[in-house]
């Protein structure tokens, strides 16, 4: 069984991502189009958990099938460490590429951990929950972790800090990262200054169950007989609820994307149900599928689109055009000469991503007609 409507959140959610990061290189953009500054959730915060939310679901497709009378064989373990393994050496590849603003790979300050080092240990250590434990354990595990972080979080006091400290560098998560990881390989920019890591260690944890999240989400609609409204609302009502939890949890535990907080996962999971939940409607249930064709493209190369499109960021974000006092980046020349020069700032900042966007589903065209569908 392939879902399309599944493709179609993922190019979505790919789409969001080139925009949002595209965009986050300008000096002014919409506050829509940021990340919030440290508490709080913006339609930006949303994308990441989306991308786990989404690999959880996919799981569904590949894992369902081992069970007790069918039992995953090494092969298969070996496959999933195979996958993670890959996406953790591209994490590192496009934190070493121009780390340092010149086409050199610096190990000495390699940073560690980051977007796609975080998708592969989620994956991986939820395609062990999976595959070791039964559902409803999954669920146990899955409440356990958020919970867990949650009062190891708040509770737990750090050495010069005390506990529930949730600022950059006074957090326990960022302690840990700082016992583990080399202060050189850790994050330096938004703030954190080598203190702590936003996709760090152990904030990995939460984000483990926004892929269990996403794959209870795949189950449930794998195990409806048929395909009908029903489902798109359960999913709409498990949205809700997640909503509902994730404010009320804000009270005691703040939503924040760059700690990954128990709220913070069960807010964005609520938000993705209600996107699938659309998504599905449309497509599965209504077969109203031409307004999607250009996402599902996009969709089944997601991951080549996230890597190339990073790349082309670094790259025109720091190759200068000029010398001396006169130098500009490739990126502030197009954005400031094609763009704000007549739609002004704001305005200029967002069109250059969505032209950018709309370059990527060119390349993303290309690739569908030609049948290269990238998989790691």
């Amino acid at each position: 069984m392939r879902l399309t409507s599944l493709d179609v959140f993922r190019g979505i959610t790919i789409a969001g991502m080139i925009l949002v990061n595209m965009v986050g290189v300008a000096d002014d953009k919409y506050p829509l189009l940021d990340h919030a500054a440290w508490n709080g959730c913006t339609p930006t915060d949303l994308v990441f958990p989306f991308f786990l939310f989404i690999v959880g679901v996919a799981m569904t497709f590949s894992l369902s099938k081992y069970t007790a009378d069918n039992k995953p064989t090494k092969e298969v373990y070996l496959r999933i460490l195979r996958r993670a393994a890959i996406l953790f050496v591209l994490g590192l590849l496009l934190n070493g590429f121009w780390n340092k603003g010149v086409w050199t790979f610096d190990l000495g300050s390699l940073r560690l951990m980051g977007v796609l080092q975080r998708i592969s240990f989620s994956y991986l250590f939820a395609s062990l929950i999976v595959l070791k434990l039964p559902r409803k354990n999954q669920w146990i595990l899955a409440g356990v972790l958020l919970i867990g972080y949650w009062l190891t979080m708040m509770y737990i006091p750090v050495p010069e800090y005390g506990a529930g400290v949730l600022t950059r560098e006074g957090n326990f998560g960022a302690f840990i990262d700082r016992l583990i990881i080399p202060k050189a390989h850790l994050y330096k920019g938004d703030g954190f200054n080598y203190l702590g890591d936003p996709e760090g260690l152990f904030s990995t944890i939460p984000a483990i169950v926004s892929v269990l999240a996403g794959y209870f989400a795949g189950e449930w609609i794998r195990d409806k007989k048929q395909t009908n409204s029903q489902t798109s609302m359960d999913l709409v009502l498990f949205g809700l609820c997640c909503l509902v939890i994730g404010i009320i949890w804000d009270l005691a535990f703040p939503i924040n994307k760059k700690l990954w907080t128990s709220s913070y996962v069960v807010f964005t999971t609520g938000w993705a149900l209600m996107l699938l939940a659309a998504c599905y409607e449309l497509i599965e249930v209504r077969v109203i599928k031409r307004w999607s064709k250009p996402f599902e493209i996009m969709g089944l190369n997601a991951i080549a689109l996230f890597v190339a499109s990073v790349l082309l960021i670094k790259i025109t974000a720091k190759t200068q055009l000029g010398t001396g006092e006169n130098a500009i980046s490739i990126y502030n020349w197009i954005y400031q000469n094609i763009f704000a020069s007549w739609a002004g700032n704001f305005n200029g900042s967002f069109l250059f991503g969505v032209v950018t966007v709309l370059l990527w589903y060119g390349v993303a065209v290309l690739m569908y007609r030609q049948r290269w569908f990238i998989k790691v």
